[in-house]
């Protein structure tokens, strides 16, 4: 997972489908292996599990060497920048490692070039209470692929003190009083022309599909063997239409502007935004002495996007980890073995308690519980949503289509039927060009 910026997934290298033609199909379900005395498999994971959770990495290799005593693990550490580049050439070399981590923007890549090892859901612990992100990140046509790791998720940051001042007395349980105390922020600070009660950019895709999923709809469903964009049905309709009255009535951030430039994190810490919809590192943003205000401290918290329904969490877009087998291990068994004992409710303790991160289920959520500063993204990985796993994704966002669609509801261009009718045929041209 990268902590700062959610990678897009790539169109499947040439390099990666060489792998899967000389592999013959996606490999079947792993099969016992026969350990020797000199057997050893290779993990790659990310700095994370050396920064922030040793313990659990360690923990799990101990626990993995008792159940298989003649079997040695070399973990290998790799890097966010070059990890996509060496897992290519190692493939077409037939050098891969036994296990993987991967961004669960990256993954689709893989499972549709055939690259990974379909695994048995069934022998992973927690796997019924997965994120449910997560889990959509690991599974192509149906077939799983990978196991969740951990995850990141996306709240509300708010300022305490201009709740106060608002009138405001207690977090929204619902998207009906989240308006209304947007309201009455604007009425309290909205004779600044650059105050928004909720900044929200229009190009800020990853928002306004939290209000699609809220309502029970989809970018994209896969039917027949193919993808049929569906931001043109009932739901997503619904959604659209709420979101476009929320960013309207309480956001004068850019309609053409993005959550990037500059990140929503840094705007909140500027001092003109009550709330925000933002990623849980972007808190230190906000904090940050040159981009930021330190002295905010005291005065921010943060609380999930409330839904429509009252009581309930508006979905949010997890970035996160995945852990998974390449097709090329001689290893498969041993590698699953290793992930089973990585992903333990013991080791996703220790990435809560100590790592401070979202751990891959939901049961596990409430160790967060009493950290103010994670406990609130915590609570909304519990209902999540992933893009299309779909080798084509990549263009979509390439082409700015859910991008385009914000800007054109929020700048009147079109009704949101016509801008969702629009966008859905484009999802589905270019998710099925060339197929």
């Amino acid at each position: 997972m990268k902590l700062r910026l959610v990678a897009a997934a790539a169109v499947a290298a040439p390099l990666v489908l060489a792998v899967a033609s000389a592999s013959g199909s996606p490999a079947p379900q792993v099969t016992p292996d026969r350990a020797t005395a000199t057997t050893t498999i290779t993990i790659w994971l990310q700095p994370e599990a050396r920064q922030l959770w040793p313990g659990a990495r360690d923990a799990a290799t101990a626990a993995f060497r008792r159940q298989h005593p003649n079997v040695e693990v070399r973990i290998e550490e790799q890097t966010w920048t070059e990890h996509l580049t060496k897992f290519d050439a190692s493939l077409a070399a037939r050098t891969a490692p036994d296990v993987i981590e991967l961004g669960n923007t990256e993954t689709t890549k893989y499972m549709a070039a055939g690259a990974l090892t379909p695994i048995n859901r069934a022998e992973y612990p927690n796997s019924r209470t997965w994120l449910q992100g997560l889990t959509q990140s690991c599974t192509f046509r149906g077939r799983l692929y990978c196991v969740p790791y951990y995850a990141g998720a996306r709240a509300v940051l708010y300022r305490k003190d201009m709740f106060r001042a608002a009138g405001v007395r207690r977090i929204p349980q619902s998207l009906a009083e989240f308006n209304a105390a947007g309201r009455r922020l604007m009425r309290r600070y909205g004779s600044d022309p650059n105050f928004s009660a909720f900044y929200f950019p229009g190009r800020y895709w990853y928002g306004s599909m939290a209000f699609v999923y809220d309502r029970g709809g989809a970018i994209a469903r896969f039917r027949n063997g193919r993808w049929v964009g569906a931001l043109d049905s009932r739901q997503a309709i619904a959604g659209l239409t709420a979101f476009k009255q929320t960013v309207l009535a309480l956001s004068r951030a850019n309609k053409t502007g993005d959550e990037a430039h500059p990140f929503l994190g840094t705007v909140f810490g500027r001092g003109r935004v009550a709330t925000v919809l933002a990623n849980g590192w972007e808190w230190g943003l906000a904090l940050d002495p040159e981009d930021g205000n330190p002295r905010l401290a005291r005065h921010i918290g943060a609380f999930p996007m409330p839904s429509y329904i009252r009581g309930r969490q508006m979905p949010t877009f997890l970035g996160g980890s995945d852990l998974a087998i390449p097709v090329t291990s001689s290893n498969k068994a041993l590698a699953a073995d290793w992930i089973a004992a990585f992903t333990s409710t013991q080791s996703m303790r220790t990435i809560a308690t100590v790592g401070r991160q979202i751990p891959n289920t939901t049961t596990l959520a409430g160790l967060l519980a009493r950290d103010p500063r994670v406990a609130p993204f915590a609570n909304a990985a519990r209902r999540s949503w992933f893009v299309p796993t779909s080798p084509r994704w990549a263009n979509v966002e390439t082409a700015g289509v859910l991008q385009s669609l914000g800007t054109n509801i929020l700048r009147g261009r079109m009704t949101v039927r016509q801008a969702a009718q629009r966008a859905s045929r484009q999802v589905t041209e270019i998710l099925n060009a060339d197929s």
